[in-house]
């Protein structure tokens, strides 16, 4: 589940942080004491890069009372550790209910509904597949054909099972695998933000391996700047600027994660009808929300959805938004941007934004 094939894609993040600013020099401190008016910290969990920086009250407790809580989600939730919850949920798929501690018990709850209302395009039973294509780990290949004809019946959230009552997750079909890893870091990233907001840390930038969630504002006041990235250029070319606060920003792209075989690339978002990476007539969709728990499962549906299908879903949901970015660098904007919800700045005059309607009428 949390594994990319090298730790240099984990730090190809689909977005990057603008902001104006020196470090401070720091010395030793106490646990308790500021180290330093801006201090930034990474470590290497859920298989990425996870980078903390706090701007107001930057304390080692707060630093590591964050990465703990990481690596506590990482130990429940990895498909890859073998005493997580996850793991023990597979192990008994088709046999017995397996009992999970509550923050579990609600993901995997989370997960479930937004396969519904996406109507499956996220499904967090897609465990068997990504175990079979291998992307992002020294083991990727393409499955024989024939082998993703037998794996796709065992793809269906329908067969997950939940008792609230017991707190119990149960897979009705033996070979069934649950896969987290297109929500766990969005709940990482919430849990985060409720660490270091219990610090009193009121300025901060939490970047889960490009999942991005700001707390508050700027020390100054002023909004934070990020940048959307523009998916067929490297590292620091933006395509457009968003000024937001307390905002979680998640990007979902082909560039990701993918190996090459021939002249062909695969990438690792899976349809979950046909088995094979989807082709999508998007190269990226931003998912802006309050929360960054459902934004990272939505920017999965909303790509494997499509322009059309996915930008009708995030019009459906409340105080969600989304910038898709085609192929023939178009760019398309919920209607929370057009009306002043956020405020942004198109930076790539290569780029144009244009209304669903026109995109649609162009289309063969």
């Amino acid at each position: 589940m949390f594994k990319n094939k090298s730790i240099k894609k984990a730090l190809i993040a689909l977005l990057f942080l603008l902001y104006i600013g020196n470090l401070s020099a720091s010395g030793k401190k106490d646990d308790d004491t500021p180290v330093s008016t801006q201090e930034n910290r990474s470590e290497l969990l859920l298989g990425t890069v996870c980078e903390i920086k706090i701007y107001d009250k930057p304390t080692n407790i707060a630093f590591e009372a964050a990465f703990q809580r990481i690596d506590e989600i990482e130990q429940q939730m990895s498909r890859i550790i073998y005493e997580s919850d996850l793991s023990r949920i597979n192990r008994n798929a088709g046999l017995m209910e397996t009992t999970v501690p509550e923050d579990t018990f609600n993901v995997i709850k989370e997960a479930i509904e937004i396969a519904a209302i996406s109507d499956g395009a996220f499904d967090p039973s897609i465990g068997p597949l990504v175990l079979a294509w291998g992307i992002g780990t020294d083991n990727a290949r393409v499955p024989p054909q024939d082998e993703i004809l037998q794996l796709l019946p065992l793809i269906n959230y329908k067969d997950i099972r939940m008792n609230t009552k017991l707190s119990t997750v149960f897979l009705e079909k033996s070979g069934m695998l649950l896969d987290l890893g297109g929500i766990a870091k969005g709940y990482a990233a919430d849990e985060v933000r409720e660490v270091l907001l219990n610090q009193e840390v009121e300025s901060a930038i939490i970047n889960l391996g490009g999942n991005i969630l700001t707390i508050g504002t700027k020390p100054d006041g002023s909004l934070w700047k990020i940048g959307i990235q523009d998916p067929a250029e490297d590292r620091g070319a933006y395509v457009m600027i968003l000024s937001i606060q307390d905002t979680a920003i998640v990007t979902s792209g082909p560039y990701e994660r993918f190996f090459t075989v021939g002249d062909t690339t695969y990438h690792h978002i899976i349809d979950t009808k046909t088995g094979y990476p989807v082709k999508s007539d998007l190269e990226s969709i931003s998912i802006i929300s309050g929360d960054s728990f459902v934004a990272d499962a939505l920017s999965t549906a909303v790509y494997i959805l499509g322009l059309e299908a996915g930008m009708k879903l995030i019009e459906k949901i409340d105080s969600i938004e989304a910038v898709a970015i085609t192929y023939n660098q178009q760019i398309v904007l919920s209607s929370g941007f057009l009306s002043g919800k956020i405020q942004y700045e198109l930076t790539d005059k290569d780029f144009s934004i244009i209304p669903m309607e026109k995109y649609l009428k162009a289309q063969p």
